[in-house]
């Protein structure tokens, strides 16, 4: 009687395969449709199957980037992030390289990125950069290999976006530290952006924090240095005329 329980558990969950009998065509029509419908974690089994089943072929490849995408889709941005990485080390002649890359620079974009509409409730000072830098490079390396790629002009708008991002990012910790009478590592912070950065709008900001830090430490020369370094490149400056940033002008506002 127990092996007879035994067998007829086993039966009730057993995994039937839908794609049984299904041509590789078929297979793929099923994905699409999903997709089409948005229904991502749908897709996905359908596309592993036909990356299994089609081995070796360009649909194999288009699965395996649709899979890419269905599980960025599904907020999986690291098993989306692996499934690009093998395409990109399994078919590095592919002509679909360019979009693997823009797709791997998007993933890391919306990850790190996403939160700068709503950076002024948030602590940046905790916040890791490397997903933005990592879509820094992702962006850079389809350029460099591919500038005629349809992919290269939006890349090369979401890498300014990104470079002025990262400069600000030093500025918001540089005001951290300003804010908190830690005046040495304000003014180190904000060297960094700088010296990292160039012809981004927080460079302005870097400037005035450093001046200012100078004055709250008593350093009057490089004080005076740093003052007259923002009233050359910022004649106009804010800073100096205001002595601080506009109130309709949020410190996140990167354009």
């Amino acid at each position: 009687m127990s092996a007879a329980v035994l067998f007829l558990t086993g039966c009730s969950t057993a995994t039937i395969d839908k794609t049984a009998g299904m041509s590789t065509a078929e297979i793929y029509a099923e994905a699409k449709d999903q997709m089409d419908s948005n229904q991502w974690d749908k897709a996905i089994p359908y596309l592993e199957k036909l990356e299994s089943r089609a081995a070796g072929t360009p649909m194999a490849q288009q699965a395996q980037l649709d899979k890419a995408y269905a599980q960025y889709k599904t907020a999986e941005p690291a098993q989306a992030l692996a499934t690009l990485d093998r395409f990109l080390k399994l078919h590095p002649a592919s002509p679909a390289v360019d979009y693997a890359l823009y797709l791997k620079g998007i993933i890391n974009f919306n990850d790190d990125l996403g939160m700068f509409s709503a950076i002024s409730r948030q602590d940046l000072t905790e916040r890791d950069q490397k997903a933005a830098k990592e879509s820094f490079e992702s962006f850079r390396e389809l350029i460099s290999r591919f500038p005629d790629s349809k992919y290269a002009v939006d890349s090369t708008q979401r890498m300014n976006y990104i470079v002025s991002a990262l400069a600000q990012y030093e500025v918001h910790v540089a005001r951290y530290y300003y804010k908190r009478g830690a005046y040495l590592a304000a003014v180190n912070r904000a060297q960094i952006a700088l010296t990292d950065y160039r012809d981004v709008p927080a460079l302005e900001e870097a400037l005035f924090i450093i001046y200012k830090s100078y004055d709250a430490l008593g350093m009057t020369k490089l004080r005076d240095d740093a003052r007259r370094v923002l009233a050359t490149n910022y004649p106009q400056s804010d800073f100096l005329l205001k002595g601080g940033r506009p109130a309709d002008d949020p410190w996140w506002k990167v354009w």
